[in-house]
């Protein structure tokens, strides 16, 4: 399609979808570094990784392309919703904060790994024929804060790459 090629995207390799913003707040945002690390993981398999948010989320998709090594398209910024939309199409899977965007690849039953912070699956679920939730059961959960009271974050650290990972390829 013309957005495919004004954007320069390759389609030689099969695509999965990054969403690594959430407005709510730093509580529901899984960390760069371990979106970088999944996405190392997946360009590994033969993946390569869209990163898709607004524009206030630019600077963390340059942040995770410059820490990765996988084969990455920051689009942060450079679409709208409905470019959003038309894009999500060519993904197999997407992996997403508890955000507004994880809620459209829902509807449109892209299979989504949700990663939940202060947030709960049970308050926000993905309506979605085909999800992984991968959420922290934890003392301090769901705290529903836009940053973590205690400083530590764990509801979303504890939640590794490898597990994401994981989940985005039993299928395979």
């Amino acid at each position: 399609s013309r957005l495919i090629e004004d954007l320069s995207l390759d389609m030689s390799k099969p695509v999965i979808g990054f969403m690594p913003g959430a407005e709510y707040g730093p509580a529901k945002q899984w960390p760069v570094g371990y979106f970088a690390k999944l996405a190392d993981y997946l360009s590994g398999r033969g993946y390569q990784v869209w990163l898709f948010g607004s524009a206030k989320e630019v600077e963390l998709g340059d942040e995770i392309a410059k820490l990765s090594d996988g084969d990455i398209y920051n689009l942060c910024g450079k679409t709208e919703l409905t470019d959003v939309i038309d894009l999500l199409v060519c993904a197999e899977q997407v992996v997403s904060n508890d955000s507004g965007l994880m809620h459209v690849a829902a509807a449109m039953d892209v299979k989504v790994n949700v990663i939940y912070g202060s947030s709960t699956p049970e308050y926000t679920p993905p309506l979605a024929a085909s999800a992984n939730i991968h959420y922290q059961q934890l003392a301090c959960s769901p705290c529903f804060s836009r940053t973590c009271k205690y400083g530590h974050y764990d509801c979303l650290t504890e939640i590794r790459p490898e597990d994401v990972f994981k989940g985005i390829t039993r299928d395979e």
